[in-house]
């Protein structure tokens, strides 16, 4: 939560489903801590309370030997009949 001038980094929870995104920015970060120091530096938009929350977003090489050479062709054929 942070008002207009001061930061404040809390833990959780997601938010509900009933809560609404105003918008996102998306920073590709080594750690937590680093995605944290960033959001610092985020314009509040509002004059008053507001929250940004950080989520992780995963690419297929953050999954390791667990997303095998099949897995990998498969989702490359959905990717291609997507036409992605």
């Amino acid at each position: 939560m942070a008002d207009w001038y001061e930061r404040k980094v809390v833990d959780g929870p997601f938010a509900e489903a009933k809560e609404l995104i105003a918008g996102y920015w998306l920073f590709q970060c080594a750690s937590l801590e680093e995605a944290i120091e960033w959001v610092k530096r985020c314009p509040n938009p509002m004059l008053s309370e507001s929250e940004i929350e950080i989520r992780p977003v995963f690419e297929a090489d953050d999954f390791g030997a667990e997303f095998t050479p099949e897995l990998r062709e498969q989702e490359e054929r959905l990717r291609a009949q997507l036409g992605q």
